[in-house]
């Protein structure tokens, strides 16, 4: 472990999904592993939807997320530019991918991770550099 891992919004939320043990485990075990290690990498958009999806999806109470994301905060945090967007525009274009995860991976290749763990991008796939890795996937 080198370089820096990406973390898509859903595994962090899953870290916090008690109604998936399994699959909240596996998040906690992984995210902890790279904050440990000063590798976890997320973005603002990564933040940002974490509290809505928190808050709406899993009716964690406003304060309790605004926490997780002051926490998160203490990961690198990719701050994206409008280069940087219209450079997501031109990959979720030539790749035909969502913007949001085109977003997603312009934050990741940002950062020189290593690895993107998403589940909502396809296992394996290696997108502008980055590995992308579903780590619910079972080995």
């Amino acid at each position: 472990m080198r370089r820096p891992a990406f973390f898509d919004t859903n595994v962090i939320l899953y870290s916090d999904d008690a109604r998936e043990p399994k699959k909240q485990a596996r998040a906690v075990a992984l995210v902890t592993e790279f904050q440990r290690a000063g590798l976890a990498t997320v973005s603002l958009q990564v933040m940002q939807e974490y509290f809505v999806a928190a808050t709406r999806r899993l009716g964690v109470d406003a304060a309790l997320a605004q926490r997780k994301v002051e926490l998160l905060a203490r990961m690198h945090v990719v701050h994206l530019l409008e280069a940087d967007v219209v450079a997501a525009i031109e990959f979720h274009r030539l790749n035909r991918i969502s913007f949001w995860d085109a977003l997603i991976v312009q934050a990741a290749r940002m950062a020189r991770a290593e690895v993107l763990y998403s589940e909502d991008l396809q296992h394996g796939a290696v997108l502008g550099g980055v590995r992308v890795v579903n780590p619910f996937l079972p080995s």
